[in-house]
């Protein structure tokens, strides 16, 4: 049988049309005589056209006017708004309001005065979105105010329960409301705190009221320079301490109620602290800790072998409350009503079902929101999502950048320091590139001839089935391969490590978290006000089992995921990037390449530290010649050396050797391993050699590295090495005049740990002995810098800071001459000289 279609492609049958004579046709219709063509002007040699660069100008401005006519500059508000907060968090001094505040009017009514020129007006309002991130970040500055304990301290401890975190290792965190303090009494006492415990009282809920002896700290700063900051993720979220009960804390009474906002979230809080032990005896094991936190939000239970290999694999998403189970709720919630509402079509054809869905969904994820803990990562994807919900309910397109964008501005309008965080980074990262690469799909897909998209609904129902499976198959590939290479840049950043695996991980068990898990776990929160969660519960512990084996199985055969410190001038500069490339619609998406290419060559051209100070100065480590990490401890810190050994990219830890009870040699020893005593082997870059309370190590280049436990100690190694560390806070330099940077713990107290990198000095060239190589001099950089930001100013009430040696408390007296204990008095260890404060700022 002949094609139809062919019929309608042949020309109609008639007589030929008759050719008209020029004169007849008008003049429009007529082509344009060509014009003599000029020569072409020749610059160096070579056309004009041939000139690589003649027209970039132009092409950019028409491509910049284009994204201007298609409206996508309100896309970029978000983007200059973030790099505001960015600019005022990294600011080294606390700006005030006025020059903020000015800066946002100036820029606004410019821009409004220049209505007539587009493009000046669209960078004025880029300089006005800037500086409205800045004083938006100034803003939630002061309103946290955040009062952080100074010093450590042994103190009484009053407080109210507001949440109860039972950890895989046995022990129980608490986070308190601070009620009272007693021997001593902390004159600025912090307002709530998180202090751990061996055991609880047997009943304990959210609002009930403990009381025990409790050691508190302050929150610790960066493990190493331009790392996460415990400090400042406690500002603002309102913990200004962390400690441990030294004995278990018993519940009291108080005669302060709460109030009702108290009240409110005691109820929640134990709502959702039953409904996470329902859940965990019900599925049992590990499996039931993680079914756990995928609907309560609590992941304290979870054992640190499936969290480590959660986050090998790059599967570590999966337990933290984001988008990715938010969009799991309402889309499971979204489709079951749907298919409800078909099952009347006579209701469904007469009324917008789907926009009851959408608002059914809504509520149902403000409902996952409280049960989950609302904590920020969760905070942050429901407003994400309800944004994307709302335009479904109001007759809009949901998954698109503007909605992204308004979600990003309302998200920096109330939590601007989220945007320091890799939570906030990684999550719109990977969105706006899986928007922008649905958007180009969609549009090749309807850029296909018709032919071609008819021909698939005329295939049988095994074919059908086969081409959803391969097209299911290609779209999760193309999501985490996007999405993997959205957020690998935010991971190599703050992580230091990358997944190797990755794609095959998410690849292998997503399909069972987006089908069974989160499923059931949507069936299993609505049937257990029923009593009806056991089967949907079973099945969600299967799917996690499953997810668990492939996550262990996977990590088990993963490389080492090291990159080493990122440089953050290529951060910034792959973020442009990726900006340009996800938001921009014309030609300008090509501007992405040279930033693409700049960014890989400054990490191409980084350098790693050579060497990390802790804090405290009781740990050292340095990098040596062929890699491996040279430490002073036997027993190191794990998860500050772990953070180390990603930024140097790896590398095996060597431990210090002893050397004998022999005397004190010199760092420069017979050119080899830099030791304190003589009978240590004298092989180059042997680690670290103590005796004596000093620690040295040498490396192949001449870099010489020691830690002493007090100045005399540190003497001997001052003509020698090119860095000492002294863990007392009491010590002058001893190398005042030879030569050697020196960094005591009170330097260390107040701004910070410390990375260390060597460079030739030619000045202390004749140094050393003949053998060894020329010293190098130690350039030092600080995690904190003077003067402190609010975050940071409690920083200098310690007794560390203050130069000061550690508290030793008094011995008890004999029975017979021991006196009657005064009253309860503020201890003098919390109090600062200079402005009388318990430990605080």
């Amino acid at each position: 049988m002949a094609d139809e279609r062919r019929h309608f492609a042949a020309p109609a049958p008639g007589l030929p049309p008759e050719a008209l004579p020029s004169e007849a046709l008008p003049s429009e219709a007529l082509p344009p005589a060509a014009a003599p063509s000029a020569p072409r002007p020749r610059r160096a040699g070579l056309p004009v056209s041939l000139s690589p660069l003649a027209g970039l100008p132009s092409a950019l401005r028409r491509a910049f006017d284009g994204e201007l006519d298609r409206g996508n500059a309100f896309l970029f508000a978000p983007v200059f708004m973030a790099a505001g907060a960015l600019a005022y968090f990294a600011m080294r001094e606390e700006p005030a309001f006025a020059p903020l505040l000015l800066c946002l009017g100036l820029a606004a009514g410019l821009s409004a005065a220049a209505r007539a020129r587009p493009a000046l007006r669209a960078a004025l309002l880029a300089a006005a979105m800037f500086c409205a991130g800045m004083l938006a970040g100034k803003v939630e500055t002061w309103r946290a105010a955040t009062p952080m304990l100074g010093a450590e301290i042994t103190t009484r401890l009053t407080g109210r329960v507001v949440r109860i975190e039972h950890q895989a290792t046995g022990r129980v965190r608490l986070t308190l409301d601070v009620l009272a303090t007693e021997r001593p009494v902390l004159r600025y006492a912090p307002q709530r705190v998180r202090a751990t415990a061996r055991a609880v009282p047997e009943g304990l809920a959210p609002g009930d009221v403990v009381r025990g002896v409790a050691r508190l700290m302050p929150p610790s700063g960066p493990v190493r320079p331009a790392s996460y900051d415990f400090a400042f993720e406690s500002y603002f979220s309102g913990i200004g301490a962390v400690g441990f009960f030294l004995s278990g804390p018993e519940t009291a009474a108080t005669d302060a109620p709460p109030d009702l906002r108290a009240r409110v979230a005691a109820w929640v809080e134990g709502w959702r602290g039953r409904m996470a032990g329902r859940i965990e005896r019900r599925v049992g094991g590990p499996e039931g800790a993680v079914a756990a936190a995928l609907i309560t939000g609590v992941r304290a239970g979870i054992p640190e072998e499936i969290n480590e290999a959660l986050r090998i694999t790059g599967l570590y998403h999966v337990i933290s409350i984001s988008g990715l189970h938010m969009a799991l709720v309402a889309g499971t919630l979204m489709v079951s009503l749907r298919a409800a509402f078909a099952l009347f079509p006579s209701f469904s054809m007469r009324r917008p079902v789907k926009k009851y869905a959408a608002a059914c969904a809504l509520l149902a994820t403000a409902l996952y929101l409280v049960m989950s803990g609302g904590d920020v990562a969760a905070r942050r994807s429901f407003i994400m999502l309800a944004v994307m919900l709302l335009a479904v309910v109001f007759d809009r397109a949901a998954l698109t950048m503007r909605n992204l964008a308004l979600s990003a501005l309302i998200i920096l309008a109330l939590a601007p320091h989220e945007v320091v965080g890799p939570s906030f980074q990684m999550s719109f990262a990977a969105t706006a590139a899986l928007v922008a690469a649905y958007a180009a799909w969609r549009d090749r897909r309807e850029r296909r001839p018709a032919r071609a998209r008819g021909a698939r609904g005329r295939d049988s129902l095994p074919a059908a089935m086969l081409r959803g499976g391969v097209a299911y198959a290609a779209g999760l590939s193309m999501t985490s391969v996007v999405a993997g290479l959205a957020t690998a840049l935010f991971t190599a950043w703050h992580f230091q490590q990358v997944s190797p695996l990755g794609l095959v991980a998410n690849l292998a068990a997503m399909p069972v978290v987006s089908v069974v898990v989160m499923p059931m776990a949507v069936l299993a929160a609505l049937a257990m006000p029923f009593g009806l969660e056991a089967p949907p519960l079973w099945l969600m512990g299967q799917g996690i089992a499953a997810m668990n084996a492939i996550a262990l199985w996977l990590a088990g055969h993963s490389a080492f995921d090291a990159t080493g410190a990122i440089p953050l001038p290529a951060v910034l500069v792959l973020t442009a990037a990726l900006a340009v490339l996800t938001m921009a619609e014309s030609a300008l998406r090509w501007a992405s390449l040279p930033l693409i290419g700049l960014g890989i060559g400054l990490v191409a051209a980084r350098g790693l530290p050579d060497a990390f100070v802790a804090e405290d100065a009781g740990l050292v480590a340095l990098r040596l010649a062929d890699g491996r990490i040279a430490v002073n401890r036997d027993r190191p810190r794990a998860f500050t050396i772990d953070n180390w050994q990603r930024a140097f990219g790896g590398g095996e830890i060597v431990r210090p050797q002893k050397a004998g009870a022999g005397s004190r040699g010199t760092a420069a020893s017979g050119g080899g391993a830099a030791q304190p005593g003589e009978d240590v082997a004298s092989s180059a870059e042997a680690g670290f050699s103590c005796a004596g309370g000093l620690c040295i190590a040498r490396r192949a280049d001449g870099a010489v590295i020691a830690h002493a436990a007090n100045a005399d100690a540190a003497a001997p190694a001052c003509g020698d090495a090119s860095l000492i560390v002294i863990a007392d806070a009491t010590a002058a330099n001893p190398c005042a005049q030879r030569g050697a940077a020196v960094v005591t713990a009170r330097d260390l107290a107040r701004r910070g740990s410390a990375e260390i990198g060597f460079l030739r000095d030619d000045r202390r060239q004749g140094q050393g002995a003949a053998s060894a190589p020329p010293p190098l001099r130690a350039e030092i950089r600080f995690a904190i810098a003077e003067p402190y930001r609010p975050w940071h100013g409690h920083r200098r009430y310690s007794r560390e800071a203050r130069g000061l040696a550690p508290h030793e408390p008094p011995r008890r007296q004999p029975p017979s001459t021991q006196r009657p204990r005064p009253p309860d008095t503020v201890s003098p260890d919390a109090v600062s000289p200079d402005t009388g404060r318990s430990g605080t700022d």
